[in-house]
C-alpha cells in the first residue's frame, strides 16, 4: 500500500464554501474569559450568504463565549476523519429568542432537508428556547488532508 502524502489547496471564497457546505460536523473554536481555547464538537451548514450556521442554546459556552467574544475558529472535517478539512477563522453572532426562529428553520434546510411540519419546529424551537450561531468566514486556511510531507515518504 503506497503512503498517503499530505496535500494544501488554497481555495477563494467560494472554493471553501463549495468545500463546506456538504460538510456538517465541525469543532467550533471559541474564547474563554481568561483566553484560553474551549472546542465543542458542532453540527455545522451554510446559510445562503455563505456563513457557518451552528443551532445551539444561548447558556450553552460557545454561546456565550461567543458572544463575548465574537471571533471565533470552525475546524470544518470531513465524514471520514483521514478526509479533507478546512479552518474558517471569522466573526460569530449569536441570535436567540425570536430572532433565531427562521434562521433555526434555514440551519434545519441546509442540514437535513424539509421538515414535514414547519409550523410544529418553529414551535418546538421556541419551546426549547434555542440559539443560533451564524459565523462569517474571514479568513481560511487550505483545504488539507493528512499523511506523509512529499520529501519524507518512507
Amino acid at each position: 500500500m503506497s503512503p498517503s502524502i499530505a496535500t494544501n489547496t488554497a481555495v477563494d471564497r467560494d472554493g471553501l464554501i463549495e468545500f463546506v457546505t456538504p460538510r456538517h460536523k465541525a469543532l467550533l473554536i471559541t474564547r474563554r474569559r481568561d483566553g484560553s481555547p474551549q472546542a465543542s464538537p458542532v453540527t455545522c451548514g451554510v446559510d445562503a450568504q455563505g456563513r457557518i450556521v451552528v443551532s445551539t442554546y444561548p447558556e450553552r459556552a460557545k454561546a456565550r463565549n461567543a458572544a463575548r467574544d465574537e471571533q471565533v475558529s470552525v475546524v470544518v472535517l470531513s465524514d471520514d476523519f483521514d478526509g479533507p478539512w478546512a479552518q474558517v477563522d471569522g466573526t460569530a453572532e449569536v441570535l436567540s429568542g425570536e430572532d433565531a426562529v427562521e434562521p433555526l428553520v434555514e440551519y434545519f434546510r441546509v442540514i437535513a432537508g424539509e421538515h414535514p411540519d414547519w409550523e410544529e419546529y418553529r414551535q418546538a424551537m421556541r419551546r426549547q428556547g434555542k440559539a443560533l450561531l451564524r459565523i462569517t468566514p474571514r479568513t481560511w486556511g487550505p483545504v488539507a488532508t493528512g499523511g506523509f510531507p512529499a520529501d519524507r515518504t518512507p
